[in-house]
């Protein structure tokens, strides 16, 4: 581990407690509040997180709550988002997780079945309670993890309870899991639909 670019604001519990990073797998990252006032809706889930049974879990609470850069410019990862990478670079996670947020009049916008031809990514889809679930960019996804890690993006549906409720929930289903097998089964049994077209979509969009 190269703890020197570790960023600050990065907390580390490993099986119960707040301390080193835990060299027994998986290690977890978790992230939120990305990008211009998402933190409202998503910094307190991870403020609040309580420590895995097993393995390791690192939070940034905090990416940037400055001017909104979207995380599909591969500048972000590069300028704001820079200590995303630092903590990847770090701790080489095997499950990575955003948590962003989103206002209700774009969930349209991110559920479109065209939005792989409008924005190069494929489309959200929606679990529960207007809580989507998608890929992180291609860009962090391919350069920085392995073709085996579980990288997944959850947006929450701004001011809406109900949706801050659920992902709390189903981060604590991916707290738990110890491989992408893991969620992907969990998924399967609990969204098939779902889990159908993300799988299908993952597999079209990377080619494999």
């Amino acid at each position: 581990m190269n703890y020197k670019h570790i960023p600050n604001d990065l907390k580390i519990y490993k099986n119960g407690e707040s301390d080193n990073v835990n060299v027994n797998l998986p290690i977890r990252l978790f992230v939120a509040g990305l990008h211009g006032d998402e933190w409202r809706d998503t910094s307190c889930i991870l403020l609040n997180i309580t420590p895995p049974k097993n393995g390791t879990l690192a939070v940034i609470p905090i990416v940037d709550n400055g001017k909104y850069v979207s995380t599909l410019d591969n500048r972000y990862y590069t300028s704001v988002g820079s200590r995303i990478v630092d903590a990847v670079e770090s701790l080489h996670p095997d499950i990575y997780v955003e948590l962003h947020s989103y206002a209700v009049n774009n969930l349209a916008k991110l559920t479109d079945e065209e939005r792989i031809n409008k924005a190069g990514v494929p489309a959200y889809i929606e679990l529960e309670d207007g809580v989507l679930l998608g890929s992180v960019p291609p860009y962090i996804r391919l350069k920085h993890f392995p073709i085996d890690a579980l990288c997944l993006s959850f947006e929450i549906q701004k001011n809406n309870a109900r949706s801050k409720h659920f992902a709390v929930g189903m981060l604590d289903v991916v707290k738990k899991c110890v491989s992408r097998d893991e969620f992907v089964k969990y998924l399967e049994d609990r969204y098939p639909l779902q889990a159908k077209i993300a799988i299908e979509n993952y597999k079209r969009f990377y080619g494999l």
